[in-house]
């Protein structure tokens, strides 16, 4: 039974991950600008996993410890997010998701890379269907989409560096107490950024709703459904479930924004999916501190 509830938690943590992008759009499509709605995002969800630290009596990590998360927070994911929220302004959604989802194969490469960690035929596997699915997600028509697919593509090298380099601090400090942590500073560094650029705000409710949505579902609520849910199953299946983030992304684009999608891309997602499965079964593992 305690299975069956963590693999439910994970699946509710995949559908509202992979709803961010179409709230993004939304946003989009009523005014804002990915800077703007980042801001937003990421000072919502900071409020919400503050006041859960305070009434779950975690313990905020300090010292070193806490300067290194603030650092992987206000460089890393603002990174990688400014990469990945930039590109949803330029590609279709159903395109940036899959080529961002790339990166558990490129955590697999750069360990073998700066760590020297052997590289199994299950991973050189995965790695070939990751390298495939992507040509096959991008194709021949890219016109009008460059800077987008590059700005997805390093949204996965940036999330991959994060996760290589920080997960033993995320280990340390605890995986929720460092997510409030990291996304606080993110929440800071956007606020700066917004100060330096200027807000622009939705000019109709549905924008509204849809940042502060985000902010709640798909970053709060997604976070605490994610680490609930990794203390009743084990890291590979966590990683497998997780692919439903792909799948509800591409679905939700169909249904809500009329995004059209090609049997290429089909084929490109599922091979990147399986890519993830194959990785999974193979015990890998990293951190889950989400980004999208």
């Amino acid at each position: 039974m305690d299975r069956l509830i963590g693999v439910f938690l994970i699946a509710v943590s995949a559908v509202s991950f992979g709803a961010n992008p179409i709230f993004a759009r939304i946003a989009y499509d009523s005014g804002a600008n990915p800077i703007t709605f980042l801001f937003f995002r990421f000072a919502i969800a900071s409020i919400v996993m503050f006041l859960i630290m305070i009434i779950g009596n975690f313990k905020f990590p300090r010292g070193r410890l806490l300067f290194t998360l603030v650092m992987m927070g206000g460089v890393g994911i603002v990174g990688a997010t400014i990469s990945f929220f930039t590109a949803l302004t330029m590609a279709p959604v159903s395109l940036v998701i899959v080529l961002a989802y790339m990166y558990p194969a490129l955590v697999t490469f750069f360990a073998a890379i700066f760590f020297k960690q052997r590289i199994t035929n299950y991973k050189i596997t995965a790695l070939f269907m990751t390298l495939m699915g992507i040509v096959f997600t991008i194709g021949l028509d890219i016109d009008g989409q460059f800077l987008g697919i590059v700005l997805s593509l390093a949204t996965a090298v940036i999330y991959s560096v994060f996760l290589i380099f920080g997960s033993l601090s995320i280990q340390k400090a605890g995986a929720f107490s460092a997510s409030t942590v990291i996304t606080i500073a993110a929440s800071v560094i956007y606020g700066l950024l917004v100060t330096i650029q200027g807000v622009e705000l939705p000019t109709v409710l549905s924008g509204w709703m849809a940042i502060a949505a985000s902010g709640m579902i798909s970053t709060a609520f997604g976070s605490v459904a994610l680490f609930a849910g990794l203390k009743q199953i084990d890291m590979a299946s966590t990683s497998i479930i997780s692919t439903l983030e792909v799948v509800v992304s591409i679905a939700l684009a169909i249904i809500v924004l009329g995004e059209t999608i090609t049997l290429s891309k089909i084929i490109g997602a599922t091979m990147v999916i399986s890519a993830v499965a194959i990785l999974a079964k193979s015990e890998y593992k990293v951190a889950n501190v989400k980004i999208h």
